[in-house]
């Protein structure tokens, strides 16, 4: 059964230099964070037997979708080992990473394998050209990397033998199996799964360019639109294939370029897409917005109900205010799974 880990508050983010020489010849110092190596995690009785060298094409398995980058690393450290704390089957999940081609692939595996060397897990080079262009400034800086983008080219990045994933942000922790999410009914049409949330005010994601706009405003029309978090979604590439949904998505994008009807990064052409055709999952699985708005990050409370993810989505990140040790009251929640070293200097 899985194991709990040691409850254990780290303050620090550390980034540690080694210069190589070959030849007398000096190299461009490497910069790493230390990690601490994870618990392994065991099997319950019943999971199915996987052989290792075929996981990440199973239908057998979980396959999970992240990106990693260096800024997120320590969140994305954090999301992978509570997954694994709370699953009852860890060692048949199969974890797809997306890395931007500007990025320090070799660093970011490297990190990956030392802390969890027991993990089943790819990682897919996102050319950030492919969306560059795209791409219209936010209201939040942070929204506009290219790799926020990456979840919209899933099913061009992945193998064609995955056929479904659970797309997972890396600001976010899970207090519940994963397997049992991942095995969200999608029904007979729907592409993709997420909590609903039909009380926020949906109009507000839209500017009213959008609403003024007699075509742009019939999209919702025929639908009961609710906003839904992309940050938490269970996808079946086979439809998404099938839909070619990346060219909707990249559709709106280009439609925004030239008559700006939103203001929030990359969710918008999700909404716009998808909002109103997608499963519903319960609410319990994305706690979101516990990173305050995207101007402040304020603290939050919970929504009222359980809890099986806490995601703290908007500004605040529970690493950067337990350093800043000015901490919210929940980010004691994310502590427990951060693996950063508790003895490394931090160096920004």
């Amino acid at each position: 059964m899985p194991q709990s880990p040691i409850l254990y508050f780290l303050h620090l983010l550390a980034f540690t230099s080694f210069a190589f020489a070959a030849n007398a010849t000096a190299v461009t110092p490497l910069i790493t964070k230390q990690f601490r190596k994870a618990s392994e995690f065991y099997d319950s009785p019943g999971c199915p037997a996987i052989i290792a060298t075929s996981i990440l094409c199973s239908d057998q398995a979980v396959h999970v979708a992240m990106t990693l980058d260096k800024p997120y690393i320590r969140g994305s450290m954090a999301a992978i080992f509570s997954v694994l704390q709370h699953s009852s089957c860890p060692h048949n999940i199969a974890f797809h990473f997306l890395v931007s081609a500007t990025g320090n692939a070799s660093l970011l595996r490297a990190i990956i394998s030392s802390s969890f060397p027991y993990l089943n897990f790819k990682l897919y080079h996102f050319d950030d050209s492919t969306i560059s262009r795209l791409i219209s400034t936010s209201m939040r800086s942070a929204l506009d990397c290219p790799l926020n983008y990456a979840r919209s080219y899933l099913a061009d990045l992945l193998p064609s033998c995955v056929r479904r994933v659970l797309y997972l942000d890396s600001d976010l922790v899970l207090v519940d199996d994963i397997a049992l999410l991942a095995a969200t009914r999608l029904g007979d049409n729907s592409v993709l799964a997420a909590p609903e949330y039909c009380n926020a005010n949906f109009i507000s994601y839209f500017t009213p360019t959008f609403w003024s706009n007699p075509l742009l405003s019939l999209t919702f029309s025929n639908r009961k639109a609710c906003y839904f978090n992309t940050g938490v979604m269970v996808i079946d590439l086979d439809r998404w294939r099938e839909g070619d949904y990346t060219r909707k998505i990249e559709e709106w994008m280009g439609i925004q370029q030239r008559m700006r009807i939103y203001e929030l990064g990359s969710l918008p052409p999700f909404l716009l897409v998808f909002a109103g055709n997608i499963a519903p999952v319960d609410q319990r699985w994305n706690q979101h917005g516990l990173g305050g708005d995207n101007f402040e990050g304020l603290c939050r409370d919970l929504h009222p109900g359980p809890v099986s993810l806490l995601h703290w989505s908007g500004k605040g990140k529970p690493w950067a205010r337990l350093d800043a040790k000015r901490p919210c009251p929940l980010d004691a929640l994310w502590a427990p799974y951060d693996l950063l070293e508790a003895s490394s200097g931090l160096d920004y």
